[in-house]
């Protein structure tokens, strides 16, 4: 597994668009990736209803790779403690749904996983960078929440490259993610914006090969941005 710093890309396959008949199967596909990404929605917040923790349970015991829960959910202070308690690498809320984003970090990392926070791709950076401190990651959404197969949203590339800014300046110390659209025709552009952690559905699942998807993705992050240039 490698460092929350991202010497190199990391690619996070998303369930959503795996079978959700064989998730232990569909974890196996994409063995190489750096995390599997896991949707959770419940109806509200977002109108799609998905998987909840029983599920995230299962598959902690059916794969090594760890767990990216994405909690698209109302009141995920109350929530969110319960992904990391299972055992769960990182946890994201999105600040939408919070009532103290501050305070979920500090639960999420006191059980023992990563703190993300989520920005719709309306919400702005600027307001929530103090609340940033308090977190490892942040995951833009670059579609709308709620639904797989979305296109990608280039205008929220402008809030990466801020966010990117503020990691490179000290401002923030956190991995940056995005959500959304990312296949072989827009992942370069996310990379050079400045993004360390690419979550991929269709681009991966639907491929002959998830596993070399996922390969092949990693490496064209990697050769857009000359801070992987080592790794390349």
């Amino acid at each position: 597994m490698r460092s929350l710093t991202a010497p190199t890309p990391l690619i996070a396959p998303s369930i959503l668009a795996a079978d959700f008949a064989r998730l232990a199967q569909e974890a196996e596909r994409v063995a190489g990736a750096d995390w599997l990404h896991v949707d959770v929605m419940d109806a509200h917040f977002v109108p799609n209803l998905t998987l909840g923790l029983p599920v995230v349970e299962s598959l902690l015991k059916a794969t090594d790779t760890p767990l990216d829960c994405h909690l698209m959910i109302d009141d995920p202070d109350r929530w969110a403690p319960g992904y990391a308690e299972a055992g769960a690498h990182n946890v994201t809320v999105h600040v939408e749904a919070a009532h103290d984003p501050v305070m979920v970090a500090k639960d999420l990392r006191a059980a023992g996983a990563k703190a993300g926070l989520s920005l719709k791709p309306g919400t702005p950076l600027d307001p929530y960078v103090e609340v940033l401190k308090h977190y490892d990651t942040l995951l833009v959404m670059s579609v709308e929440p709620g639904f797989g197969g979305q296109s990608f949203m280039p205008e929220v590339l402008d809030k990466v490259r801020e966010a990117r800014r503020l990691v490179d300046t000290g401002h923030l110390t956190l991995m940056i993610e995005i959500d959304g659209g990312i296949a072989d025709s827009t992942i370069e552009a996310a990379a050079e914006a400045g993004v360390d952690c690419f979550v991929a559905g269709s681009a991966v699942y639907r491929a002959e090969d998830p596993a070399l998807a996922v390969a092949a993705l990693r490496e064209k992050a990697a050769g857009a941005h000359p801070r992987w240039a080592h790794d390349a």
